[in-house]
């Protein structure tokens, strides 16, 4: 071996053989015998993944669909070519579409710029395409948002987008098959106060599967303005019937004064929100629950039922008698005389401590003959009395009779 290196032809002719396997491992654009050279070398085979696939044809008449974005590439041959080509990637898979019609039809994928030292099998070599006419057309803009985020008592109003109305461009298959284009919005937690954001625009069909189409402008703003619709009212109390003879309802509290109510904007305006107790069954302090009622346009109460604390007040009953019938209106032109009945009794019911200090003089038994001439007229008693009793007459009427003076 020392013997060789010492030699000069056997240096001289291995740095030729090193020079020529180095120049044929180097890309060259121009044409040259030399790259023609075969030098024998290793042969090799690899797959290059993800190899773009260009396509030609009348982009601004047709549509395209099929072709996948990326294929699979093996190469077979010397490895230095192998490498050169993973290396440069100057070669192109492609299909020629410039002279395609209008439908489906399967078409092959093809490659080129590729050394001729190199067998390329590409994966798939062939696809199923379709050819569509491009058209553009005009669509007006939906929106959608999950109205339960909705804080309770807010409502939301008629949306707003700008603009409302965009371009869409694509197949004509397409197109025929748009159902829905819609401006989403991404909202989180709960919604009090109007919103107004940026949202994309989808484009769907009858199954709310995603259409690929082109969409000008992309993007849309979405405002949807949110409004309180509660108000916080008193709660009315209504008494129903009438108590029980010897009852007297003396109070009736609830534990809640107020509600706060959801409903349209009329409905708040004029709400009435009241519980309605029915007092003719009731004959001792008691507490009830009950519900709260409201009126119409209104969706909700809070609270929806109260507890009614109801205080009765015993009643007591006496005669009073002998209550003196007087006469009210009288002219000066006239005298007048009760015939029947000059005094009047009465049958008193109310709180025992204020019936048992009745009285004839706490009444005013009369009757009023204002409008009333010469002659005997029966007149309708009428008594005055404390306002916390009832009471009812013995009768209900008197005679009168009435004389003009002498002049």
């Amino acid at each position: 071996m020392d013997k060789l290196m010492d030699n000069r032809w056997f240096i001289k002719i291995l740095a030729l053989v090193l020079a020529v396997l180095l120049y044929s491992s180097v890309p060259h654009t121009g044409s040259s015998k030399f790259t023609d050279v075969n030098v024998p070398g290793e042969q090799s085979t690899e797959t290059l993944n993800d190899v773009p696939v260009k396509v030609y044809y009348d982009t601004e008449n047709l549509v395209v669909s099929g072709i996948p974005n990326t294929v699979k590439l093996t190469l077979q041959g010397p490895i230095t070519h192998i490498q050169n080509a993973k290396a440069l990637r100057n070669f192109e898979v492609y299909v020629d579409l410039t002279n395609a019609k209008i439908g489906n039809q399967t078409v092959k994928l093809k490659i080129r710029n590729l050394s001729d030292k190199l067998k390329a099998t590409i994966n798939p070599s062939r696809v199923n395409v379709s050819i569509q006419e491009k058209i553009t057309q005009e669509y007006k803009v939906d929106t959608e948002f999950n109205q339960g985020l909705l804080q309770e008592g807010y409502a939301a109003g008629q949306p707003v987008v700008e603009p409302n109305k965009v371009k869409i461009t694509g197949a004509k298959n397409l197109i025929d098959r748009i159902s829905y284009v819609k401006a989403a919005l991404n909202v989180r937690g709960q919604i009090n106060q109007t919103i107004s954001q940026e949202a994309n625009v989808q484009v769907l069909d009858r199954d709310l599967n995603k259409l690929d189409v082109e969409v000008d402008p992309g993007t849309v703003r979405v405002t949807i303005p949110v409004k309180n619709i509660s108000k916080k009212v008193p709660i009315n109390i209504k008494q129903i019937g009438t108590p029980p003879s010897g009852v007297t309802i003396d109070s009736i509290t609830l534990d809640k004064s107020d509600a706060v109510i959801i409903g349209n904007e009329h409905a708040l305006k004029t709400a009435n929100v009241r519980v309605e107790v029915d007092v003719s069954k009731i004959n001792d302090n008691t507490t009830l629950k009950l519900p709260v009622i409201i009126s119409n346009g209104i969706t909700k109460v809070t609270p929806d039922i109260v507890n009614a604390t109801i205080v009765v007040k015993k009643q007591d009953g006496k005669t009073i008698s002998g209550i003196p019938l007087n006469i009210l209106g009288l002219s000066d032109k006239y005298s007048a005389e009760v015939n029947n009945p000059v005094n009047v009794d009465l049958m008193v019911n109310g709180p025992s401590s204020t019936v048992k200090t009745l009285k004839p003089k706490d009444f005013n038994a009369f009757i009023d003959v204002s409008k009333l001439g010469e002659g005997d007229h029966d007149v309708k008693i009428q008594v005055e009395g404390p306002s916390d009793v009832n009471w009812e007459l013995d009768h209900s009427s008197a005679n009168v009779t009435i004389i003009k003076n002498n002049a």
